[in-house]
């Protein structure tokens, strides 16, 4: 299917289907410079040989129909085109894929859960996802992310007019877990989308979740929680593409960061073309560094091509704790263990809290107590 023709964007400017129209990255590259490419077991150049298992288990609403379909099944593809050479691999080798389709006007009672469970991570595998919401419905979607897997996927959301389509991505790996994984949503008319990425587990975990409009009136919020402890490497990296008049975006991704060589790095593109007068939108990314020898990189972009906008702006901040804060609480008789707890939990707290699953939001406040539980035991 070869390259696909974009208006120009100084931030995107190659997008194919084709493994081969895309070089194999040696970290010099913008959109690779922060990633650590030998720890991805090939992925990216082609080595990885296609022998690992991630198996993904179903819990699907009443309303939902789930099918597993072929290569050759139509609705594949429809939403994005890969926009790197990892992406390009999963779309080329992934054998089946699990199509997820919400029915006109239907609203589903529960979440719809997917369960996608490494065995090993012994060979690489490769996914591919895809969720329609028809015009008018409503619907829940968990990607819930386990066990030992060399993985790359792509997973796209296909959002109707009028449509509502929550998402939560937790990626809760085991320790060895690399996982690549881009995640496009396309919004019609009045569409709304509202995604939470939470990154806790994994060595290396690089998320490029991304947004375009199909027509005026879409409305996104991207909204992310992360926590790296020592070696770990979680990535995300987003793209909001207003191509349309009339659409808004909110993005605001927070992590927390301890002991040595935990990195964590947030890349925020916001593209307004010519054409997409009357956007609003807005990102912020926030760090809280709380021991030494770990490294953040935050890195907001903003293209505007028009002059006509409702609102744009972008902000990043990645600081420690803050001493005045632990001294009030220690002041009251409070421990500095829980000072510490007590200003984490504020911090993320704020997004955790937008969760709309419960069995979720618990899980990852679980997960929350049990790196500061390991960070009090290592200080």
């Amino acid at each position: 299917m070869g390259l696909d023709e974009r208006p120009l964007s100084t931030l995107h400017e190659k997008a194919s289907y084709e493994v081969a129209d895309f070089e194999v990255p040696t970290g010099r590259e913008e959109e690779w410079r922060f990633t650590p490419l030998r720890r991805l077991r090939g992925l990216h150049n082609g080595k990885a040989e296609p022998t690992g298992k991630v198996i993904v288990e179903i819990e699907a609403a009443p309303e939902v129909t789930v099918e597993t379909v072929g290569r050759d099944d139509e609705r594949l593809g429809k939403a994005y085109v890969p926009a790197d050479r990892v992406s390009a691999q999963a779309y080329a080798s992934f054998t089946h894929a699990t199509v997820v389709t919400v029915p006109k006007e239907a609203v589903a009672s529960t979440p719809t859960i997917l369960r996608v469970r490494g065995e090993s991570a012994e060979g690489a595998a490769f996914g591919h996802t895809t969720v329609i919401l028809e015009p008018f419905a409503e619907a829940t979607v968990v990607l819930a992310h386990r066990g030992s897997a060399t993985y790359a996927d792509n997973v796209e959301f296909i959002v109707g007019d009028g449509a509502r389509l929550s998402v939560i991505s937790l990626q809760d790996w085991n320790d060895d877990a690399v996982h690549v994984s881009h995640q496009h949503a396309k919004l019609a008319k009045d569409a709304r989308f509202v995604s939470h990425n939470v990154s806790l587990g994994g060595d290396v975990v690089r998320i490029s979740p991304s947004v375009v409009y199909d027509a005026p009136g879409g409305d996104a919020e991207l909204y992310g929680v992360y926590f790296a402890d020592g070696g770990q490497h979680l990535e995300h990296r987003l793209l909001v593409d207003h191509v349309v008049p009339n659409c808004r975006s909110r993005v605001d991704y927070r992590g927390a960061l301890q002991d040595q060589d935990a990195h964590a790095v947030w890349i925020g593109d916001v593209i307004i073309r010519a054409e997409a007068e009357g956007t609003d939108t807005y990102e912020l990314n926030r760090n809280l560094v709380l021991t030494d020898g770990t490294r953040v990189d935050s890195v907001p972009n903003l293209e505007i091509l028009t002059g006509e906008v409702a609102g744009a702006g972008h902000a990043s901040a990645s600081g420690r704790l803050d001493d005045e804060h632990l001294f009030y609480l220690q002041a009251r008789g409070i421990t500095f263990d829980e000072a510490r707890r007590m200003v984490v939990r504020g911090f993320l707290g704020q997004l955790i809290e937008r969760i709309e699953v419960a069995e979720v939001r618990d899980k990852v406040q679980e997960a929350i107590e049990a790196e500061l539980d390991q960070g009090a035991r290592t200080r």
